[in-house]
């Protein structure tokens, strides 16, 4: 009966297991077959795709294999930082204080670090990809993230407001820094490098404001000045196809072919704007309109006084330097006593338009780019432009490029002798530019820029070549000019004052 009984148990045993085994390997099998089909969906997905589902703060090696994942790198990073840290603090400071003096909007008439420190946390590589898309030129784009403990505090001053220190906290920062050398037969084998962010995927720059020991309503629109002041230096000194070069090797190098150069001349007619919200208790908006491809030139029209429907007609040309990954943008502002108040933001990029094609375009206006910041979604209207883009020749290029060295000179000047607070206040909020200064392309005369608000009466004009700014950031690399920090120059501008142009520089101003 035992043996029996054994026997049974046994083949019961047996059937069990090799069941239980059958099963096992179906649901293997099965597993193996969805996790091919995820895989194979994974691997079709686009950028866009992997966008919607990790955010914009994926690292590029996940979509771009090309770029290889450097932990060896950031395990040395995060040694050497502290000394990197120091070093790096002194020289931001040096360079970008004079940026933020530059760049300060209307209304602040002081912006500077107070403290300054990159704290203890070394930034992450996330990847580095190598290329040579010119010759005698390595590329490397390098995909950083910054999430640390900085100390920064900004000593802000305005008018009749004594100086209050506003505490960036939280500071995050996500971009593709692209670095280009340029090399050469002798050692050091490199005779310049050239720094840039890359445009897309856009640089992101994230903070949180804090008043420390008062209240950020002191000013009013603090923030957002702040904000626009960050979005400018970055848009307009550091981000594709702006550029920072940087002359090494201790030799006198010809750079001027590293150097951004006018690529084209877009005319922009703002023709209207329609239901414009209303921003005002009694009455109605006083709107004008703002245009700019580059934040350092930015034009505006006249004011239409009570009317939220207002009709312009009015034509600029602005200077684009890569029409494949620039953008015109175009703001409504309402005029008013104290601060204006930005109505509508839109943006149109130029890789859209054809060169030599006319097109009219329709904008819907928003609070901001910027979804995060966008309180409501009630609609704000919308702006019509023309728009025509013409394609540099080489002699229009030069023509250009001199022109707006000339211009950028004539505001440096205008700033020295006290005309203008900063750059910003000689386009947006203390003055109006009108006529940019770059329709003299082609015949190499300057069609004349209005001075109009504070710092200057009404009604007195400035007649000449035009309104610019230098850069004066300096940092032990070099000296900003414009664009391009140079450490060595193998030549040098000399300018030649004409009565009219001694007058400009006293201060005085020429009728029109």
């Amino acid at each position: 009966m035992g043996l029996v009984s054994g026997m049974f148990m046994g083949m019961v045993f047996g059937i069990s297991l090799m069941a239980g085994w059958r099963h096992m390997m179906k649901y293997r099998s099965t597993k193996r077959i969805a996790k091919a089909a995820d895989i194979k969906v994974l691997g079709a997905l686009s950028r866009d795709d992997l966008k919607k589902i990790c955010g914009d703060n994926y690292p590029e090696w996940i979509s771009f294999p090309v770029y290889e994942q450097v932990k060896w790198l950031n395990k040395h990073l995060s040694k050497l930082w502290p000394f990197v840290a120091e070093a790096a603090s002194a020289v931001i400071k040096e360079s970008v204080e004079p940026l933020l003096e530059e760049y300060r909007p209307p209304g602040i008439t002081s912006l500077k670090f107070s403290k300054l420190s990159l704290g203890t946390v070394a930034p992450k590589i996330e990847g580095i990809r190598v290329q040579t898309l010119k010759k005698g030129q390595i590329t490397m784009d390098i995909d950083l993230r910054w999430g640390g403990d900085p100390s920064i505090i900004l000593g802000v001053e305005a008018a009749l407001v004594a100086s209050i220190p506003i505490q960036l906290k939280n500071l995050q920062v996500f971009t593709v820094v692209r670095v280009i050398f340029q090399l050469a037969e002798e050692i050091p084998c490199i005779s310049a490098v050239v720094v840039a962010l890359l445009a897309e995927p856009k640089p992101r720059i994230d903070y949180t404001l804090k008043a420390v020991g008062g209240s950020l309503t002191a000013v009013p629109g603090i923030s957002d000045m702040i904000d626009d002041t960050v979005n400018s230096i970055v848009t307009d000194m550091l981000q594709w196809p702006h550029r920072i070069v940087v002359p090494i090797g201790g030799i006198p190098v010809d750079t001027s072919e590293l150097e951004l150069k006018p690529e084209g001349k877009l005319t922009v007619t703002v023709v209207k704007a329609n239901d414009l919200k209303n921003m005002e208790m009694i009455g109605k908006s006083d709107p004008y309109v703002v245009v700019h491809i580059r934040p350092l030139f930015k034009i505006k029209t006249k004011v239409i006084e009570n009317n939220q429907n207002p009709v312009w007609n009015e034509t600029f040309e602005l200077i684009a330097e890569d029409r494949e990954t620039q953008e015109l943008t175009v703001e409504v502002f309402d005029q008013d006593i104290g601060q204006d108040k930005r109505l509508g933001i839109a943006k149109f990029r130029l890789i859209e338009l054809e060169p030599e094609t006319p097109k009219e375009v329709n904008l819907n206006l928003l609070s901001s780019l910027d979804t995060l910041k966008i309180k409501d979604n009630k609609d704000r209207g919308s702006c019509t432009i023309k728009l025509l883009y013409h394609q540099f020749n080489k002699e229009e290029q030069l023509i250009a490029l001199e022109e707006e060295k000339r211009i950028l000179e004539e505001r440096k000047r205008l700033k020295e002798a006290g005309v203008i607070g900063s750059t910003m206040d000689a386009l947006d909020g203390a003055a109006s530019l009108v006529g940019s200064g770059v329709g003299m392309v082609g015949t190499g005369i300057g069609t004349g820029v209005g001075l109009v608000g504070s710092g200057v009466s009404a009604g007195v004009g400035m007649v000449g070549s035009g309104l610019g700014a230098v850069g004066s950031g300096l940092s032990k690399a070099g000296k900003f000019m414009g664009r391009t920090v140079t450490g060595h120059s193998n030549k040098k501008s000399e300018t030649t004052t004409t009565p009219d142009e001694s007058k400009e520089e006293n201060g005085g101003a020429k009728p029109q």
